[in-house]
């Protein structure tokens, strides 16, 4: 039987109200007795479901600034570090007292573990220490890092065990994480933590090209 008016189905009322979305300003009162299903409790009205929906996106808003205002923070202090880096590293009088500067740098300022550096050629004043090594450009004992040097681009995360096994040596289990520098014409500078976090691939490497630019640019005033 009809009752001579049409039966409007739930899906048509939806799709008029979406035409129509300020229809509820025309009768608040109406807005105000809707309820709105929750997921995780009783029911709300459509006021207060609106006000929770607004405070969830206020507070992952806030949360994202705070991330935003923290990676500004770690920005800023290592631009600050590159910078007190490159002024050291221009500071020395020969090349041994730079590539030390380097390494001390890196070690304290840049809560490296261990520091590590490789270099193409020997430099006078600089024997027996433990975090250097002088492998010509063209031994073999470079080829797990041909790739890295060939495109100068900075790789952070877990080393294949070959170049773990050249930096680190003896001590290779105590790294779990690394920065990999190469420095062109100069050799390779590595960062080791034990901490498989501290360096992870996809991390920003802006100021660690930086810091090998700085250091070899001021290896370059000795040369000849």
């Amino acid at each position: 039987m009809s009752d001579g008016h049409e039966k409007i189905g739930a899906h048509e009322v939806a799709a008029w109200l979406r035409r129509h979305p300020k229809f509820l300003q025309q009768f608040p009162d109406l807005a105000l007795s809707l309820v709105v299903p929750r997921e995780d409790g009783p029911a709300a009205s459509l006021a207060s479901y609106q006000l929770e929906v607004l405070r969830d996106k206020n507070r992952e808003l806030t949360r994202r600034l705070h991330d935003l205002y923290a990676i500004s923070q770690d920005n800023e202090r290592l631009a600050v570090r590159t910078h007190q880096l490159t002024l050291a590293l221009m500071r020395q009088p020969d090349a041994a007292g730079t590539v030390r500067a380097m390494a001390a740098t890196l070690a304290e300022d840049f809560d490296g573990d261990l520091v590590r550096i490789v270099l193409f050629g020997a430099v006078d004043g600089l024997e027996g220490e433990d975090w250097l090594q002088v492998v010509p450009r063209d031994d073999r004992l470079l080829a797990p890092f041909e790739d890295c040097l060939e495109d100068g681009e900075p790789l952070c995360g877990r080393l294949h065990p070959d170049k773990q096994a050249l930096l680190y040596g003896a001590r290779v289990d105590e790294v779990q994480s690394t920065a990999l520098l190469p420095v062109d014409g100069v050799g390779l500078v590595a960062v080791g933590s034990a901490d498989p976090n501290r360096f992870y691939p996809g991390m920003g490497t802006l100021f660690l090209r930086m810091m090998g630019e700085a250091f070899a640019v001021a290896l370059q005033r000795f040369d000849g």
